[in-house]
């Protein structure tokens, strides 16, 4: 048994919905299936750097509040660290170690040089101003300062966060440093470094692994039942590609609730839709209401939750009528939950992949960015498609010789090349 690592956690969530618990029941069932020792069970079980940082901000009513500001950097055995900074209510330290570990794992399977890292603020974007947003970001930043850093640590967008968020991040650190670096973030606007295809990156990727998974059972994408819950930057990516690819997008949802149409909805006028009521989908002409909890359990072939994490449960679990899950969100399924999804012989296709055409694009504008040499859109999306659909078929192969679930066998592959790789660098001292 892994020991839980003595970093100042917040209290729990119940146990069996814990982030960080789940994240180390995966590492520890990677590391009894690969027979690592269990001194490097111990050390990939503990983020190498844990950094709370205090944000104090002067609000627009020249009231002064203070924030706290958290990154995890779980490893950098393979690279400097990589993750996003996410803006949410709900961000706890104990979910940004959690998210930081998954990074480290996810990085390693797509077989791109970076450990893995994670921060967040726990706001709301939507109560705050623009202006507010912006003092935010820059103190944050800020207080960072030391610890990131295009060698070192580079973040990028996450849920509440975007291009413009970034574009901060690069000119504050550039300012503090005295000279522009593209590279100590991605996601960035194209104005200022960012890379072409970035915007719909973990969308596509999420699009590619589906198809992959299909082709595999014999199928294509044409006329595939697909029920989405989130409609942001990566359900939103997927809806649009899958729906041009002449899948069937039945049903999708925001935070506020989804709509459900039989034979399929016209995602660009949702879209445009969304756009217009504040991502208020009700009231879309030909479809019905229904809330995410309903929009779950709707018989389909393809269920992609892309919003929060443990949105599957045991609670829902035997509900679910899907015959493949591809998780776009960061653990929407819990552990148990996924235990009786494989029992069911429901194809789960796990996050580290079915939500890794982010980090990968992030990579390939981090490439662009320190050669200061761009690529077209379609060159970016080639690299990623051969780089997502190398990975997809490795956990297929990994999952037919130790006959272990896509899940189990995408943690081997991820956590088995870092452990590699701490076993070939040793210990320092």
């Amino acid at each position: 048994m892994i020991a839980t690592p003595t970093i100042p956690l917040e209290a729990a969530t119940p146990a069996h919905i814990c982030p960080f618990d789940q994240a180390c029941s995966y590492l520890e069932a990677a590391g009894k299936e690969l027979r690592l020792d269990q001194g490097v069970l111990e050390i990939l079980s503990h983020p190498r750097k844990v950094v709370t940082v205090s944000i104090p901000v002067k609000l627009d009513n020249g009231e002064v509040r203070v924030l706290a500001g958290h990154r995890v950097q779980h490893s950098n055995i393979l690279g400097p660290y990589k993750g996003g900074i996410r803006y949410h209510p709900a961000v706890t330290l104990r979910e940004v170690s959690a998210l930081a570990m998954l990074m480290t794992w996810k990085c390693a399977l797509l077989g791109i040089p970076y450990g893995g890292a994670k921060g967040g603020i726990a706001i709301d974007p939507q109560q705050y101003s623009v202006g507010e947003l912006e003092r935010i970001t820059r103190r944050y930043t800020s207080e960072l300062i030391k610890d990131i850093g295009p060698s070192l640590d580079i973040p990028a967008p996450d849920m509440g966060t975007s291009a413009r968020e970034m574009a901060w991040m690069m000119d504050t650190y550039s300012v503090n440093v005295g000279h522009a670096v593209p590279g100590v973030v991605t996601g960035k606007p194209l104005s200022v470094g960012g890379s072409l295809g970035r915007e719909k990156a973990t969308g596509r990727g999420t699009m590619i692994i589906v198809r992959e998974a299909l082709a595999d059972q014999g199928r294509t994408l044409a006329g595939v039942r697909v029920v989405i819950q989130g409609f942001g930057n990566v359900g939103g990516a997927a809806a649009e590609l899958l729906h041009q690819a002449g899948a069937k997008v039945i049903a999708v949802s925001t935070g506020t609730g989804g709509v459900y149409a039989a034979d399929g909805l016209d995602i660009p006028a949702l879209k445009a839709y969304a756009a217009e009521n504040r991502h208020h989908l009700a009231g879309f002409p030909n479809a019905t209401v229904i809330t995410n909890a309903e929009l779950l359990t709707l018989p389909c072939d393809v269920l992609i939750p892309a919003a929060l994490e443990n949105q599957i449960t045991e609670d829902n679990v035997h509900q679910i009528q899907a015959q493949i899950i591809a998780e776009a969100a960061n653990g929407p399924v819990t552990l148990e939950a996924n235990r009786v999804l494989e029992a069911q012989g429901v194809t789960v296709l796990p996050d580290i992949l079915a939500n890794a055409g982010g980090v990968v694009v992030s990579y390939l504008e981090w490439v662009q960015g320190l050669s200061y040499l761009f690529w077209d859109e379609e060159r970016v999306n080639r690299e990623m498609e051969h780089l997502m659909v190398q990975a997809y078929r490795q956990v297929m192969q990994q999952s037919k010789v130790r006959q272990v679930p896509l899940r189990l066998a995408a943690y081997t592959l991820g956590v088995g090349r870092v452990a590699q790789a701490l076993s070939d660098r040793g210990l320092y001292p």
